[in-house]
């Protein structure tokens, strides 16, 4: 395996979500962080896990999650 290879995955929780463009809406705003290779979204339980290549910024992840309009659970 190379450098390049190397994934990283991360859990957040992220609260308002209620259908299927609540999903589709987070998916595409946190799908379009820098370096982010999946988003997989468990709409029941609010969790998002992200595959990336290198750790993601809380932040950024906060940031695109409330462009999405809903909110990261601390």
């Amino acid at each position: 395996m190379t450098d390049s290879d190397e994934t990283i995955t991360a859990e957040y929780t992220v609260s308002g979500m209620n259908c299927g463009h609540c999903v589709s809406s987070v998916t595409e705003e946190v799908g379009a962080l820098g370096g982010v290779r999946s988003v997989e979204v468990d709409l029941p339980s609010g969790k998002v896990t992200v595959t990336s290549a290198a750790a993601l910024d809380r932040d950024a992840v906060r940031a695109a999650v409330s462009e999405a309009g809903y909110q990261l659970v601390a």
